[in-house]
């Protein structure tokens, strides 16, 4: 799908997350977690999902310190817990067990309200569920199911939370569809028109462009062709996240994109190659500016801290990967608030992607992904006139050596391959500006 013209301008209301899931011990309570909580603080998180009940998450009914340790991690990053409850091991449609279900999430949500106070944890995030229309990973259950597994989950959440809601609605939400099966919107449709939506805080979607590898299942045998065909389909998120914005009964409601990234392949060293790469990087900032541009309200990249599984933006190290630094550049340069315009049209969007992005202070940046695997130079004044004064530079790209440069702008910028970079009228001499530190590997 195409992407559609995108207005001359709107307002940044991305915001932007991680999962932190299978690895969640290296984030929580790993030797690194310090320089984890760091590098990820840098990336100004709105949200990091976390699981209960799945995901080799701890069980927070007979492990509550470890559980209160995972939580505590995303608290001292700043930003909002999503938790997400799955790992449903019953008959679905067993009444007791739906009911006994129900009570275990509740009491996670009050044993929340005890440690941390329900004025903060009215503002947390609660899913339900994990990709229920996939059978591998939702294990099988039919739409009919979910709905009541839902109803009754999200309304023992909001008894344990009410004395603190007031006139809030509660942040619940799902269904967290999986994005490969051609029925996925069918879900959404369901979900927002058979449940109360006094009982939906936000509908969550997910979305990997590609799970074969170079030949495999028909996908094309050269690989210069195969990420020609990748990373031609993030204008899908966009496509996507309109498509659950005109599906959505009520403007109260979010739009998430709830999980991301350029590969799900079964192989961690396959799905490794694109999205932990320079490749990946320019895929990642070309679908976080079409999430932008769709109007969704938060994206949750898959995943924030992974210990060798091909996804993580961090491993138990703290080692960033190229996409974490696309990331970083997104995150710190266009912010949520921020006026924003997209000046590049087709067909120069098949070569490049890009958005200026204005705020407070007169801060003003022009963010650039380079598509292709190729040398490449473009003017700043080509795109908008209106960005003379940016002239510090920051790049990742194939000659960088996983991390970010900083130099002075000249008004053109050049990549190497593929790759991101921002030039900005933001004075970082001193690195002050953009973090703790540099985000250097």
């Amino acid at each position: 799908m195409m992407s559609s013209p995108a207005p001359p301008e709107t307002v940044m209301r991305l915001r932007y997350g991680v999962n932190e899931s299978d690895s969640w011990r290296h984030f929580a309570l790993g030797a690194e977690r310090e320089r984890i909580w760091a590098r990820t603080r840098d990336l100004n998180l709105s949200i990091i999902r976390i699981f209960a009940f799945d995901k080799n998450a701890p069980d927070p009914i007979p492990d509550w310190p470890a559980y209160r340790a995972y939580i505590q991690a995303v608290l001292n990053v700043g930003a909002t817990p999503m938790i997400t409850f799955a790992g449903f091991r019953r008959p679905f449609d067993d009444p007791r067990a739906v009911r006994w279900f129900a009570e275990q999430c509740s009491e996670l949500a009050w044993s929340c309200v005890e440690e941390w106070g329900g004025e903060a944890v009215r503002d947390w995030l609660w899913c339900v569920w994990n990709e229920p229309n996939n059978e591998w990973i939702g294990g099988g259950i039919t739409f009919e199911q979910y709905r009541s597994v839902y109803e009754q989950t999200a309304q023992s959440i909001v008894r344990s939370l009410q004395p603190w809601l007031g006139a809030r609605r509660p942040r619940i939400g799902g269904p967290s569809v999986e994005g490969f099966d051609p029925f996925w919107r069918d879900w959404v449709w369901r979900f927002v028109n058979e449940i109360d939506n006094s009982l939906i805080g936000f509908v969550n979607w997910h979305y990997y462009v590609e799970w074969r590898d170079q030949g495999e299942e028909g996908a094309p045998a050269a690989e210069a062709l195969h990420r020609d065909l990748i990373m031609a389909q993030t204008a899908e998120y966009e496509a996507r996240a309109r498509l659950v914005a005109r599906l959505l009964k009520d403007p109260v409601i979010w739009n998430l994109c709830g999980e991301w990234n350029a590969h799900s392949h079964y192989l961690p060293s396959v799905r490794a190659r694109f999205n932990q790469s320079t490749f990946g990087a320019a895929y990642g900032a070309s679908a976080l500016m079409h999430l932008m541009r769709g109007g969704a309200h938060a994206e949750i990249l898959w995943t924030g801290t992974d210990d060798a599984c091909g996804y993580g933006i961090l491993d138990k190290n703290a080692a960033p990967t190229p996409l974490y630094f696309a990331k970083w550049l997104c995150s710190r340069f266009v912010r949520y608030g921020d006026s924003l315009r997209f000046p590049v049209r087709w067909p120069r969007n098949r070569e490049v992607d890009a958005v200026v992005a204005e705020g407070e202070g007169g801060r003003r940046s022009i963010l650039m992904a380079h598509l292709r695997d190729e040398p490449a130079e473009y003017s700043i004044s080509e795109l908008s006139a209106d960005l003379a004064g940016c002239h510090t530079l920051l790049k990742i790209d194939g000659e960088t050596r996983n991390q970010v440069i900083a130099a002075t702008c000249h008004g053109t910028l050049s990549f190497q391959g593929y790759g991101v970079a921002v030039a900005t009228n933001v004075d970082g001499s001193d690195g002050g500006s953009f973090g703790h530190d540099w985000p250097t590997g």
